[in-house]
Formats: structure tokens, sequence, C-alpha cells
């Protein structure tokens, strides 16, 4: 019999008002093996103890965590939660980074049963940006070019047969016209809908070979969304974007069995703005 691998995603919009609204309940029932968290906003002591308590593991073991919190208190950070050891942990793009680019990647390298190459996890938080601020776009801009960079380092390494890579959270980007409800009103007018930004995406996934097991397992499909606007009644209409992946390198791609996107049954019971997104391989 083969060993399978859950590996999910989410932008928690802060880890202890989703814990306050049941996050701790989805976690029982999902039971992932690899947890990725973007806008933790919150002291490694804080997110160790709500893990710690919410371990639900079904084995008995506990997390074997990474988090990176952000300079600026409040904002961004993110972390990588496994129930398999960890062979190493790299936090951040580069050695200088400035404080609103800390709290937006972190690595770990696990041992997977079934697999006989290590696989590398990051859990990342692309910045969102906003289009009538310069400074917050440069940032964004320079954020990605540092991340397509390491990005290119994981995936020559996978061609190599080193590693697999798996890079999953909130890039705060759609990459298609499927990725967002509202694509006309939205396309080079909202940051997230930029062709500068979406060219970032094609290189990772037509240049450097990513690929996108949300889109790829979905087809092509409208959504499904991961993100709702608090305003209007966007969750109720389903006015979403598809701005959190999960993206792997083509031979861990071939292992994939199945995604989903846990997106609450009603608006009052989400624990964050942001859906899971949820993959399955059979390794």
């Amino acid at each position: 019999m083969g060993t399978s691998l859950q590996v999910a995603t989410v932008n928690v919009n802060g880890i202890r008002a989703a814990f306050k609204k049941d996050m701790a309940g989805w976690l029982e029932h999902r039971q992932p093996d690899v947890l990725l968290l973007q806008e933790v906003r919150a002291p490694d002591d804080v997110v160790e103890d709500l893990l710690g308590a919410n371990d639900g593991d079904r084995d008995g073991g506990r997390w074997t965590l990474a988090h990176q919190a952000c300079d600026i208190k409040g904002r961004a950070g993110v972390a990588v939660a496994a129930r398999y050891p960890a062979t190493a942990v790299r936090v951040g793009l580069g050695e200088s980074e400035e404080p609103i680019d800390t709290g937006r990647w972190v690595e770990m390298d696990l041992a997977v049963p079934g697999l006989d190459i290590p696989l590398t996890v990051v859990s990342v938080y692309i910045h969102s940006g906003t289009l009538t601020k310069p400074e917050s776009m440069d940032a964004k801009y320079a954020h990605l070019k540092k991340a397509t960079s390491r990005l290119a380092e994981l995936a020559e390494d996978a061609r190599a047969g080193k590693r697999h890579v798996l890079v999953g959270g909130d890039l705060n980007i759609v990459h298609t016209e499927a990725d967002i409800k509202n694509w006309k009103p939205n396309h080079n007018k909202t940051a997230g809908v930029l062709d500068e930004e979406i060219a970032y995406l094609n290189t990772w996934f037509d240049e450097l070979g990513y690929v996108d097991l949300g889109r790829r397992l979905a087809g092509e499909v409208q959504g499904p969304y991961t993100w709702w606007s608090q305003r209007g009644k966007a969750f109720d209409n389903d006015a979403g974007w598809r701005i959190d992946y999960q993206i792997v390198n083509p031979e861990l791609a071939a292992l994939a069995t199945s995604a989903e996107v846990d997106r609450a049954e009603s608006y009052d019971t989400r624990f964050s703005d942001h859906a899971p997104l949820v993959v399955h391989f059979a390794l």
C-alpha cells in the first residue's frame, strides 16, 4: 500500500483570530501532514502554543515548526508545520531584508516516507501592493525578483534530482481570467491583476517549469476562488480571486491526485477571508 501526503496552505489573516473562529476544528477535520500558513501576525511563542495545543496528530507526535515573524508588528508572518522531521530550515530571501520584506518566506527540508529525495516546502506571502502607492508596488516587484531567483535555484536542484519542491502560499496575483470573477474591471487597474505582476507567474510556470496544482487539478474552469473581499456581498456572491497556490516541480506534480478549496459554508463560519487550498499526493 502506498503512502499518502496531504499539504494544506492558508492565509489565516491573524492566527489568534483564526483560532478564536475555530481554525482548530478545521485542523482536526483535515489532519494535514504539512501546513503552510501566511499572515500569521504573531510571535513565535503564540504560534507554538496555538499549534501545540491543537496537534490532533494521528500518531500522537507534535508539529515540526518553522516560523518567521515580520519585523513590523502586526504584519505578514509565515510558517511551516510538518509531521515529518526537518533536516534544514531557511528563513527569508537574502541576508539584508528590508523590514517590510520579512515574514514572507520560510523553507523547510523534510524527509517524507515514500519519497526517495528530500521535499523542500516553502511558505510564501507576496506583498499585496496598491496601485495608487508606487512605493508599495516597487516593494512588491523587488520581492518578486528575489523570489524568482530563489525559485530558479530550487528548480535547478529539482531537475538534478536533488530535491522535490513545493511552494505554497498567498501570491496576491491572479494568473488568468479564470482566477478572478470580475476580470475586466480589475485588469491593469488593480494590484494583483496587472500584466507586469502576471509576467512573474508566467516565468515561474513557463520558464522555470513549476506546475500550478490548483489549476491543473481543477481543470479549465472558473475558479475555484480562495479569497473574497470583506466588502459588500463578495463571499455570498462568490465574487472571489484565486491567489493562493501550491506550485511544484513536474516530478512531484505527477504524484498529485486531487486538490480542494475548503470554502466555508457561510460567511459567518469562516476563520479567515481566505479559504485553505489542500492538495493530496499518492507517493
